[in-house]
């Protein structure tokens, strides 16, 4: 078994090793955007696959990684994670569905509530004692998942007509355009930007390109992951200001 994630700032890599390491000692986990993630699941029957969920819906970079790869998951047993700040809908569904599609079969899926990475929507945020708090809720979670799943029961949530339903009245009906396109808003404040060149290293996209000016490709996924690392609180996203750069190592101590 293995683990295929795409993780904004740590909390679905967190939450993919901690049930991984748990079911498989052996098992290793790949980065979508690594080169070792595509090899690894070829040679693999049993695939957890995790990723965070946006407005109910698939990051795209989430969405091109397996629609470009379809051949790949024909035979392959899938167990999907989906991570979430505030709700998901049918988190889960949204790849099982497109995995079903290829030829994958779907073992089960489970939704794990994480703090959010959005640190510049002032609405969005908790105290660090509530982020802390809802990691060890989640561990309780995964633990009991884990504990069914080696008695040969999985999770099997998002994954039904009634989690559909939520997910497309609940967000995706009404921001189904946030997640079809990729983000073309992200701001520099080129007054605080020392052009140090860390975001542009740390894009899955490559969107950022760095030279005199800070440049973008408008192929932003919103993973927040500049925004989380700029040393100079530089970089806006969705909000206009900064209140907090949300990182999975600032939570778990």
């Amino acid at each position: 078994m293995i683990g295929v994630y795409f993780s904004e700032t740590g909390n679905t890599k967190y939450c993919v090793e901690y049930v991984l390491n748990k079911l498989d000692s052996n098992g290793a986990s790949y980065a979508i955007e690594s080169e070792g993630a595509i090899v690894a699941a070829k040679s693999s029957d049993e695939i957890i696959f995790a990723y965070p969920v946006y407005y109910s819906n698939l990051p795209k970079i989430v969405r091109n990684f397996i629609v470009n790869n379809a051949e790949l998951w024909r035979g392959k047993k899938i167990f999907v994670i989906a991570t979430m700040g505030l709700f998901s809908g049918d988190g889960a569904g949204c790849s099982a569905r497109l995995f079903k599609k290829y030829g994958a079969e779907i073992l089960g899926g489970l939704h794990l509530k994480m703090p959010d990475c959005i640190g510049d929507v002032k609405l969005l945020k908790k105290s660090l004692d509530e982020n802390r708090k809802t990691i060890l809720k989640t561990e309780r979670k995964m633990d009991l998942a884990i504990k069914r799943i080696n008695n040969g029961i999985f999770p099997k949530e998002g994954l039904n007509f009634f989690y559909r339903i939520a997910g497309v009245f609940g967000q995706r009906l009404y921001f189904s355009g946030k997640t079809k396109h990729y983000y073309t808003k992200i701001r520099t404040d080129e007054g605080k930007c020392v052009k140090c060149g860390l975001c542009e290293s740390l894009c899955p996209m490559s969107n950022i390109v760095i030279s005199d000016t800070v440049v973008y490709r408008d192929k932003c996924t919103m993973c927040y992951r500049c925004f989380a690392n700029c040393p100079k609180q530089a970089i806006t996203i969705i909000g206009k200001h900064v209140y907090e750069q949300c990182k999975f190592d600032n939570y778990k101590k």
